[in-house]
């Protein structure tokens, strides 16, 4: 099979190389599927440049999430040879291939409502947004929600799931481009930060009590910033640090304006909760259904374009979800 390997760290473009690799063969417990779509996520990137928390020994196969078709079962597994499915990948053999083998325990039904790409991206991002914004934050209808990088995968998410929540959001993007999809995406306040400070924008929209909860997976300046518009008792939920820069909070600031900064990383949820994650995923499935989310899939690149569609993540320079596609 082809498959795109990581043999030495570096950026993408150059340090993945597509292989033709033994087609693998599932274990015990695992599941081989033929891989329809993958998405791309900013971890990939990571990955590939050895600054992930997670470093598979080389060469490895980047992609953490797919859409895909159950081809072979390995002991001990009693799911249906065909069923099409979504589910993470399992490192060093990601999804950026034509084959995956994953754990039997991690597969999910690919809801009916999406198409294989929309599929592959609703996973990770999606989840991410609902144990962020319900679980750790507890958004309430009725509530401000201030969305940063709101045109990328995770941030798109974030706002479809603030919406069908109740909540006013209130989405941060970089340029006429990204600004143009978030309000496609349902945000009712939209500020390109390129000509307009955000700051201003939340007091304004909001008396001046600022955001109930801001979801950040950017770090860096964005989160600076958020603090100087955090309503009392607000939640600053931190998803990421897309802009390379990891900040260092003023707990003095957070305890004189009674806020509370709390962390999300949802792939610790798939082994310390994953019941949690199988009862988010039937959310999602029937938010899909009644058409409240669906993944905004802006290209799907053939599996050839695998490490340039990397690349442009890690560069920021995509909207929405890109994912590559298998014929």
């Amino acid at each position: 099979m082809k498959a795109w390997r990581v043999h030495e760290n570096g950026e993408p473009r150059e340090a993945m190389r597509l292989d033709e690799v033994p087609d693998p063969e599932p274990g015990p417990g695992q599941v081989l599927v033929r891989v329809r779509a993958a998405n791309v996520n900013f971890p990939d990137a990571m990955l590939c440049r050895g600054q992930y928390q997670i470093r598979p020994p080389l060469p490895f196969t980047p992609g953490v999430e797919l859409c895909g078709e159950i081809v072979g079962l390995g002991d001990g597994v009693s799911l249906e040879l065909g069923a099409r499915v979504i589910t993470p990948a399992a490192l060093p053999g990601g999804a950026f291939a034509e084959l995956a083998v994953v754990p039997a325990a991690g597969v999910l039904p690919a809801p009916e409502a999406l198409d294989d790409a929309e599929a592959a991206a609703l996973h990770i991002g999606y989840q991410t947004a609902v144990f962020g914004l319900h679980r750790r934050a507890n958004l309430q209808a009725g509530e401000t929600l201030l969305v940063h990088a709101a045109a990328g995968g995770v941030g798109s998410a974030a706002i479809q799931i603030g919406k069908a929540a109740g909540a006013t959001v209130i989405g941060v993007v970089g340029g006429p481009e990204k600004a143009k999809a978030a309000r496609e995406l349902g945000a009712d306040i939209v500020v390109d930060r390129h000509a307009e400070d955000f700051v201003g924008v939340v007091k304004e929209a909001t008396g001046g009590r600022g955001a109930d909860v801001v979801f950040d997976p950017v770090g860096g300046d964005a989160y600076t910033r958020s603090t100087k518009c955090i309503a009392f008792e607000g939640r600053i939920v931190v998803v990421g640090f897309t802009s390379g820069t990891i900040p260092a909070p003023g707990l003095n600031h957070a305890l004189v304006k009674n806020y509370s900064i709390m962390g999300l990383h949802w792939g610790l949820y798939n082994t310390q909760d994953p019941a949690a994650v199988r009862s988010c995923h039937d959310t999602l499935t029937r938010l899909a259904a009644e058409g409240a989310v669906k993944p905004l899939v802006s290209e799907r690149v053939p599996l050839s374009g695998a490490a340039d569609a990397v690349q442009r993540v890690a560069d920021g320079t995509t909207t929405g979800r890109l994912v590559i596609v298998n014929d």
